[in-house]
C-alpha cells in the first residue's frame, strides 16, 4: 500500500500536492473501482479540512465548498435558481451515496454522466482551484477538458465552486432519463435556468449531459429564448437544430439517435415546467 494523509488543514494539504497523490474526497467512485484490488497509490484525503466544507452567500453569489456533499446541498436553505441542481443532487446514487460524494469529487471525475454537471454549467459555476503558488477561478466549462480529464495542473486541490448572483428572477430545473428509476447512469440529462423579468424570459442557460464527451451548453437555444413570453408554450421553442452542439454516442444503454430525442423531449418538459 502507497502512502495515506489526512491532513486537517489546506495548507498542509496544499504542501502534501507538491508531490504526487491521488486525493480522496468522498470516495464513492474511488473504492468502487478498486474492489478487491491492492491500493498502491499514494492517497491524499481531504476529508478532515474543514475549510473545504459549507456553503456561503456573498455579495456577488455563492460559494459551494469542495467537500460539501450532496445530501448537505439538498438540505440547504438556497433560492430557485439551485432547484435544478437539488434535483440532480437527489439523483446522485443512492442516499448513502448522496450523504457521502461532494460535489467537487463530481466535477474533478468529469464523467460524461455525471449528474452534477449540467445543472451547475447552468448555472454558470466557476471551479476554485488553490495551489502552493495561489489560487485561481476558471467556468466549469473550461475545467472539464474531455472524458475523465480536467485542466487540474500538478500540485492544484479544487476548493470550492463560486455561482453567480443572476440579474433577474430565475428558476431551475434538472431532468435525466436511464433504464430504471434509481440508482442508473443516465442515458440523457438536461437541466435549465430561466432569468424572468416582466414575464418574457431575460436570459436562459441550458446544458445538457451524457450525450456528448463533455457536457455541453446550447448556445443557439439560449439565445433563441430571450425575449420569448414565459408561458405553456415555452417548451415547443426547442427544435431538433438547437441539439447541434451535441455528438452523443451508441453504447448498452441507449443509441445515438434515441439519446438525441429523448434529450430534444428532456428540454421541452424542462422548459414547461419552469414556465409553470
Amino acid at each position: 500500500m502507497g502512502a495515506y494523509l489526512r491532513p486537517r488543514g489546506l495548507e498542509e494539504a496544499l504542501q502534501a500536492l507538491t508531490r504526487p497523490f491521488m486525493v480522496l474526497a468522498g470516495g464513492t467512485d474511488f473504492y468502487p473501482a478498486r474492489v478487491a484490488l491492492p491500493v498502491t497509490e499514494d492517497i491524499l484525503d481531504i476529508g478532515a479540512i474543514a475549510a473545504l466544507r459549507g456553503i456561503s452567500e456573498t455579495a456577488d453569489g455563492w460559494r459551494l465548498g469542495a467537500m460539501t456533499t450532496w445530501s448537505e446541498l439538498v438540505e440547504a436553505g438556497l433560492p430557485p435558481l439551485f432547484d435544478g441542481l437539488k434535483q440532480a443532487a437527489r439523483e446522485v446514487g443512492g442516499r448513502q451515496i448522496q450523504n457521502a460524494g461532494t460535489i467537487a469529487g463530481n466535477v474533478c471525475n468529469a464523467s460524461p454522466a455525471a449528474d452534477g454537471v449540467p445543472a451547475l454549467l447552468a448555472l454558470e459555476a466557476e471551479v476554485e482551484v488553490a495551489s502552493r503558488d495561489g489560487a485561481r477561478r476558471l467556468p466549469l466549462g473550461a475545467f472539464i477538458t474531455g472524458v475523465r480529464k480536467t485542466a487540474l495542473l500538478p500540485g492544484e486541490l479544487v476548493t470550492a465552486l463560486h455561482v453567480p448572483r443572476p440579474k433577474h428572477d430565475a428558476r431551475s430545473a434538472f431532468l435525466k432519463l436511464g433504464a430504471r428509476r434509481y440508482l442508473v447512469i443516465s442515458i440523457a440529462m438536461a437541466s435549465v435556468v430561466v432569468e424572468v423579468s416582466n414575464r418574457t424570459v431575460a436570459a436562459a442557460r441550458i446544458a445538457v449531459g451524457a450525450c456528448s464527451p463533455v457536457a455541453q451548453r446550447l448556445p443557439d437555444l439560449e439565445r433563441t429564448l430571450v425575449g420569448v413570453t414565459v408561458d405553456a408554450h415555452l417548451g415547443e421553442r426547442v427544435e431538433p437544430r438547437h441539439l447541434a452542439p451535441l455528438s452523443p454516442i451508441d453504447d448498452v444503454r441507449g443509441s445515438a439517435g434515441y439519446r438525441g430525442e429523448v434529450a430534444l423531449v428532456l428540454l421541452r418538459r424542462l422548459l414547461s415546467e419552469v414556465a409553470a
